[in-house]
């Protein structure tokens, strides 16, 4: 059993006073994953306390009342103050809208996932999730994307959201400015991309299969490995889509 760190965005609020948060799906189904495989899971978040959840996503709890457990699990989370690498063999870091407003250049989570890189230890995100990547610096002094392949919600998806004029940045767009090599595909359906240890997942439909490879990676023991070197470039015209 190993312990796993999972964070969501404390954010609630748009700019527009548009309410916001977590799309629970991304947070129950793998946290459900992760659990069924005998992990530990310790919830946190920029702030603590009560996590805000998307509304248009809050509805299907009704219909999947096995997500119950997640859904109380996000009531009290713990800040990111104090939180270490050290005490995680992995990190699952869910999406919604609220991480593009509490996640990019967040000091203290930028400081935690560099330490999860630099001690070769699994990184797993989905949709928006990859919002956490934003600002954060390598122990080489490069984006902790630069030379990765991954997925993340593509700008279609985004602007079939209508929340393309919202956002701060589109996403797919700032994570190839910041040397990603973003491999997006249809929208809304579950695609996933696994680079070394960093694994990410397009949309909500990827949610399940990030947390099943991030269960075979720890299988695997890959927490003991270190980041090795980049994977092959992909053309702009996959990365903008």
């Amino acid at each position: 059993m190993a312990n796993i760190l999972m964070i969501v965005t404390s954010a609630g609020t748009m700019p527009n006073g548009h309410a916001t948060g977590l799309w629970l799906e991304e947070f129950a189904v793998p946290y459900a994953t992760l659990r069924d495989a005998g992990h530990a899971i310790t919830v946190a978040s920029p702030k603590g306390g009560d996590t805000p959840i998307d509304p248009r996503s809050s509805g299907a709890a009704e219909q999947h009342p096995e997500w119950q457990e997640a859904a109380q699990r996000l009531q009290q989370t713990q800040p990111l103050d104090g939180l270490h690498a050290d005490d995680f063999a992995a990190v699952f870091i869910p999406g919604g809208h609220g991480t593009m407003f509490d996640f990019p250049d967040n000091p203290r989570l930028g400081t935690l996932l560099a330490e999860f890189h630099a001690q070769g230890k699994p990184i797993a995100s989905v949709c928006h999730g990859p919002a956490a990547f934003v600002g954060v610096t390598r122990e080489d002094g490069k984006p902790l994307v630069e030379g990765y392949t991954l997925t993340a919600f593509s700008n279609i998806e985004e602007n079939l959201s209508g929340l393309a004029e919202v956002v701060p940045f589109l996403l797919s767009t700032r994570l190839v400015e910041l040397g990603a090599n973003v491999e997006n595909s249809v929208p809304m359906l579950s695609h996933v991309r696994q680079d070394r240890q960093l694994i990410t997942g397009q949309n909500p439909k990827s949610s399940e299969r990030v947390a099943g490879l991030l269960v075979e990676l720890l299988e695997q023991g890959v927490s003991a490995r270190r980041p090795t070197g980049p994977s092959p470039t992909l053309g702009m015209q996959d990365s903008l889509r």
